[in-house]
């Protein structure tokens, strides 16, 4: 099967039947724009991430940064969060297949972590599938038989929180002028191009997790994605809710500065423990 790609685009992968309904024209343009705005920034920051292992490795130790010392010990706020998240007791999380989409969404939590990244194996029917599963779900429409089973979702569901892959991992199988895309660009932009004005009129959002981030510098990235994101596709500033899992040791010492640079998009911080005992 075939589908019609923006200039530049190649998709080094098969279009299996259904595949069409998100790799609309449309989609892949907005994953194109995004690439070639911010791509260079991605490549920066992630040599960056290697020189910094070489001092650490070297010997230095991580500490708070004297440059936004002003921002630490500052006087502002991030942005009110929306009403449906204000109650986040109980999240659950797991992989983007339909049995546990609808199992989430279903288990009485009051939010779903629903994830593109490490519960998830990146392969490239895992990842469209995945964006399928949500845009049917979010419409009430994913249905699942198996074993003599019909699972359907309930009438009230958890609030969707979307993790996209992190800075360090690309999709392989998307190439734009020859490069492949970042994943979390790819899993961010089919999300947000077919769901945002959806979750909106159904009184949630675009909600997501951002993860494995290691600097603010990683994280004014995001909201600068956000922004541009924002204006392609007609929504207010700030429409866009995002919570940073904390997962490794460099990032705790610039939560200050993470929160600052999101403070229009931000919805808080999460400690990731597992990567982060990993991460020290």
């Amino acid at each position: 099967m075939s589908i019609p790609l923006p200039q530049g685009m190649q998709i080094n992968a098969p279009i299996l039947p259904g595949f069409d309904a998100v790799l609309t024209l449309p989609a892949l343009e907005l994953v194109a724009k995004l690439h070639r705005a911010f791509q260079p920034r991605r490549r920066q920051l992630l040599a960056a991430r290697v020189e910094r292992a070489k001092r650490l490795d070297a010997g230095e130790r991580p500490d708070f940064l004297p440059e936004t010392k002003a921002i630490r010990d500052g006087d502002w706020k991030v942005a009110p969060i929306p009403k449906a998240l204000h109650c986040r007791r109980v999240e659950i999380t797991g992989p983007v297949d339909a049995k546990m989409v609808i199992n989430a969404f279903n288990s009485g939590a009051d939010s779903y972590m629903t994830d593109f990244e490490d519960s998830n194996s990146p392969l490239w029917s895992n990842q469209v599938q995945g964006q399928i599963n949500l845009s049917k779900a979010i419409r009430r429409e994913l249905t699942l038989e198996q074993g003599g089973k019909t699972y359907r979702l309930n009438d009230k569901i958890a609030t969707l929180q979307v993790r996209p892959r992190g800075w360090h991992l690309d999709e392989k199988h998307v190439l734009v002028d020859g490069e492949r895309v970042s994943g979390g660009i790819f899993d961010f932009a089919l999300f947000m191009f077919h769901n945002a004005r959806e979750q909106i009129a159904r009184g949630a959002g675009p909600f997501f997790y951002l993860p494995k981030m290691e600097s603010h510098l990683e994280a004014r990235l995001w909201n600068d994605i956000f922004v541009m994101t924002q204006n392609e596709l007609g929504l207010p500033q700030g429409t866009i809710k995002a919570t940073v899992l904390i997962e490794t040791i460099l990032a705790a010492f610039e939560m200050d500065e993470i929160l600052y640079e999101l403070r229009e998009h931000s919805a808080g911080l999460n400690a990731g423990r597992w990567d982060y005992i990993f991460s020290c």
